[in-house]
């Protein structure tokens, strides 16, 4: 039996078509002649992931990504889609950790394998992780250094415009007197530093003599320390002397004479006495005046004329 023409172009079309799609399937990552396992993943972004890329775990391939699309919940969130190869045991509480897997920025899927006892099966979603790319964690490093950076701008523009407002024409004016003026202290000093040196230089033999006279002093007492130590003793002895005296009686014997002195003016005070009478009695004061006065009268008058008191006579009778 023939083959028909027809036939053996038709059954070409069919198997050039059929090899057609599995090479594109096989392109995709899809093999058709192999059981594999189609698993989502749910991130919130996906920078640096693409369709195609890889599915690793430990570093080794075993499946690809197939799909990327957003969440058709409208949350903004990214809906990956994996196939792996199902003869790879992966439990369901695995991760599907999103890594960096070169220094470009290029994006693969890990699985990050867990402890359940449970496999995947075709259509489960995985938890997720992200990590952050190369780029992030450049950029979380060098953060510190952007904030320094910006606070040193704005320091320099602060400078800069303190710079600038002094730099204005008032503000040189007024540099230059200052300058002027520093200028004339400076000068000032200076006479004063030669005055002074002038000054030492001219008193320089008055304190060598000073300088002398007191190493004189110094060996004249030297010489005479024995005589000072004398001194010092005999001076020692004296106060031993008057600490030994009986201080304290002849201090209390004078509180005594006081205490003594005290009562006789107090009975005077009280007219007590002759004393105390001759103060507070007046008649009696002026009686002894009155006396006082006929006692001088009569020796004025015994001066004057002694005869008339005293017969004296030579011869006798």
């Amino acid at each position: 039996m023939k083959i028909r023409r027809e036939a053996k172009i038709g059954l070409v079309i069919v198997l050039t078509a059929l090899l057609f799609i599995w090479g594109v399937n096989y392109l995709k990552g899809t093999d058709l002649f192999t059981k594999q396992v189609r698993f989502f993943a749910v991130y919130d972004q996906v920078s640096g992931l693409i369709e195609s890329n890889a599915v690793t775990i430990s570093g080794v391939k075993i499946g690809q990504v197939q799909n990327i699309a957003f969440h058709p919940d409208g949350s903004g969130r990214i809906v990956v889609e994996a196939i792996v190869d199902k003869v790879i045991n992966i439990p369901d509480n695995s991760i599907a950790r999103l890594y960096s897997s070169d220094i470009l920025g290029k994006r693969e899927i890990e699985i990050l394998l867990g402890d359940s006892k449970r496999l995947i099966q075709s259509g489960d979603t995985l938890e997720t992780k992200i990590q952050a790319t190369l780029q992030d964690e450049v950029s979380l490093q060098l953060l510190p250094f952007k904030k320094q950076a910006e606070n040193l701008l704005a320091q320099i523009d602060s400078v800069m415009a303190v710079i600038q407002y002094i730099f204005n024409e008032k503000s040189r004016a007024n540099i230059a007197e200052s300058l002027e003026n520093i200028k004339l202290i400076i000068s000032n000093f200076e006479r004063t530093t030669h005055t002074l040196d002038t000054t030492f230089y001219s008193q320089a033999k008055r304190i060598a003599t000073i300088i002398s006279n007191a190493e004189s002093i110094t060996t004249n007492i030297e010489k005479n320390n024995k005589s000072i130590t004398a001194i010092i003793q005999n001076f020692e002895a004296v106060s031993d002397s008057l600490a030994s005296a009986n201080i304290k009686q002849t201090i209390n014997n004078a509180n005594l004479a006081l205490e003594e002195f005290e009562a006789i003016m107090a009975k005077i005070n009280k007219g007590e006495g002759s004393v105390g009478l001759l103060i507070h009695d007046e008649s009696l004061y002026k009686n002894l005046e009155g006396s006082s006065k006929q006692l001088e009268k009569l020796i004025e008058d015994i001066k004057e004329d002694p005869r008339k008191y005293f017969n004296i006579s030579v011869f006798g009778k």
